[in-house]
């Protein structure tokens, strides 16, 4: 079959897009071709990939959105496909991934009425509206059980278009048999001392993922505490508000921010702890990378895999609503205790290895190929 796959934005280290990835080069394993369309492409394209860059510019990017959707329609209409796979709403899908939450339940719930008025609310609800419609025919693709009723709430959505999916772990996450060598060579080359503690807080979007509450729990540690403590922070974004609170906090020695890169696996196996403080997070897939390298995660309850922490016992979820002072509470008793920080790594080990947490795109897959009624 000839499929085509779209999406705003791809770049090697956005979580959306990593899946993207993934299901289309299983798609492509299975004998498939694959043809992408998306206005900005960053990185190498991968071998027998068909990548259609859309030359379309706006100032909003609701407008963006609908001139790409009026400029892909009239490409497929003169080179026609026998799947559509949509990774963000979109109308004219045949699949979509859900990657993103419920748009109309946070306009309802988290904004204030008059926002409902704006050309805005109107894009994004009726872009929504087009997939999750009950006459809609889109097969959707949930990668998290809480959005689900949300969605069948705000749009009746009949419950067999859904197709809930296992995690997605990609196999070079997992702690290698030289796990300890690579955990050594890492702190060397950062300067990391056998008692020095390495934070890490990984992912794109800083402000979504609770940044600010991360460098306030650093600069609330207890002196001796917060001397040894490094944290560093990996992620595409502009760093700029987050760096002037750095310094506003007092805590420039101890935060390193670095752009979004390739090698998350290193970090993750040297690190002694994961913190992920979300305001709001569909999945968090790092969380996962997290436990499966062996390495203990605080994080907020509102992330969709957070579950899956608590079930291994491999670190701490903080309940909601939020409170900083819990943040930084917790965040202390774990960097502290050493001997806890053990048994969250075992535990985390074990839980990898009969849990199945890898075989997201192959199910994608089954079900992008599949015929639907």
């Amino acid at each position: 079959m000839q499929l085509a796959f779209i999406l705003y934005k791809y770049f090697p280290y956005g979580g959306l897009q990593r899946d993207f990835l993934r299901i289309a080069l299983e798609c492509q394993q299975r004998g498939h071709a694959i043809r992408v369309y998306t206005p900005i492409w960053e990185g190498d394209v991968p071998e027998g990939f068909e990548v259609v860059v859309v030359p379309v510019k706006a100032l909003f990017n609701h407008k963006r959105n609908e001139k790409l959707t009026a400029w892909v329609e009239a490409d497929l209409a003169r080179r026609p496909v026998d799947r559509v796979i949509g990774f963000n709403k979109m109308p004219g899908l045949d699949v979509y991934y859900a990657a993103d939450g419920c748009f109309e339940d946070k306009a309802q719930t988290l904004r204030n009425p008059i926002y409902r008025k704006w050309g805005r609310y109107k894009h994004f609800a009726d872009y929504e509206r087009a997939v999750f419609a009950p006459e809609s025919k889109t097969e959707i693709l949930m990668i998290s059980e809480v959005q689900q009723p949300l969605f069948i709430k705000h749009y009746q959505t009949p419950l067999q278009r859904f197709h809930l999916l296992p995690p997605g772990i990609a196999p070079d996450r997992r702690a290698p048999a030289n796990a300890a060598e690579i955990r050594a060579a890492f702190r060397r080359e950062f300067q990391l001392a056998d008692d020095d503690l390495l934070l890490v807080q990984i992912g794109s979007g800083f402000k979504t993922k609770g940044l600010d509450r991360s460098l306030k729990a650093v600069a609330a540690l207890p002196r001796e505490l917060r001397q040894r403590t490094r944290l560093i922070v990996i992620g595409q974004d502009d760093p700029k508000a987050f760096l002037l609170q750095i310094k506003t906090l007092g805590i420039s020695e101890q935060v390193q921010i670095l752009k979004g890169r390739s090698d998350i696996p290193r970090f993750l196996l040297g690190a002694d702890l994961l913190i992920h403080p979300a305001y709001n997070e569909n999945t968090g897939t790092v969380l996962l990378e997290a436990l499966v390298a062996g390495l203990p995660v605080l994080v907020t309850d509102v992330c969709g895999y957070a579950h899956y922490i608590r079930d291994a016992d491999a670190g701490r979820v903080l309940p909601s609503p939020f409170e900083q002072e819990r943040l930084n509470r917790l965040l202390a008793e774990m960097l502290d205790d050493g001997v806890r920080r053990g048994e969250w790594r075992r535990n985390g080990l074990a839980y990898a290895d009969c849990a199945d947490l890898y075989s997201m795109p192959h199910k994608a897959a089954d079900v992008i190929l599949a015929e639907h009624p």
